[in-house]
């Protein structure tokens, strides 16, 4: 005896026993459908919709006397497309906040990057300053002593065009220039950290990007001109 020498209600129930064990989907059921007219037929039956919707979809908001009068599968196949939009704008909500994640902290880093760079350029400026005022303190250091008059000349000027205290002001650029390297320590230390954010929030948009379907799309289109000129030669 063969399968083929099956009852009709048999294979009713077997498919039926499927689809409410989850051994049996929607799409193997579509595929069923096509494979011959008698499993065309039976994939109609609607005790297996009725099965599919009850376990796909448990929550239903339709009347009793609504369910009757539609077909299980036209039920069902609302049920899909109204899940399918819901779940195309759930992922497209997930794409606009993991970009938008992905947009601040490329902000985050652009400021840090500006902050980084004020901060060099103080801290430039600090070391500049400090190493004037540092050839100051040796010509006056230098002023007690002989020198030519041509050199104590010019280290006179160097000290009379200075109207800061040197000692204080030296001080002073010490202190921040230890600041302005602290400052720099911790802005690289949250650059990187941010970097590390970045690369996270990127996967992550990546992954909420990816569509099987519409990238092997893509892929063969990609691949099709190619395909056009080996078919040609």
């Amino acid at each position: 005896m063969s399968a083929s020498d099956l009852p009709d209600e048999l294979w009713a129930r077997i498919l039926e026993l499927g689809a409410t064990s989850s051994a049996l989907g929607f799409r193997d059921l579509c595929c069923l459908a096509i494979a011959s007219r008698r499993l065309g037929r039976l994939s109609l039956h609607p005790p297996l919709w009725s099965a599919l919707l009850a376990r796909d979809f448990p929550s239903s908001s339709s009347s009793q006397q609504q369910q009757e009068e539609i077909h299980p599968k036209s039920q069902y196949k609302t049920k899909f497309e109204r899940h399918k939009l819901q779940m195309a704008k759930a992922r497209r909500r997930a794409v606009f906040e993991a970009e938008s994640r992905v947009l601040a902290c490329k902000k985050r880093l652009v400021e840090l990057e500006q902050s980084m760079r004020k901060e060099g350029e103080r801290m430039k400026a600090a070391a500049q300053e400090l190493e004037n005022l540092e050839r100051v303190r040796r010509a006056s250091v230098a002023l007690n002593v002989w020198q030519p008059q041509v050199v104590r000349g010019r280290q006179k000027q160097m000290v009379q065009q200075c109207t800061v205290p040197v000692d204080s002001r030296l001080r002073d650029l010490n202190m921040e220039l230890k600041v302005c390297k602290q400052q720099i320590a911790t802005y690289t230390n949250v650059y990187n950290k941010e970097k590390e954010k970045l690369n996270e929030y990127e996967e992550s948009l990546k992954r909420a990007k990816y569509h099987p379907l519409q990238d092997s799309h893509t892929s063969a289109i990609a691949k099709e001109p190619h395909a056009k000129r080996k078919k040609l030669k």
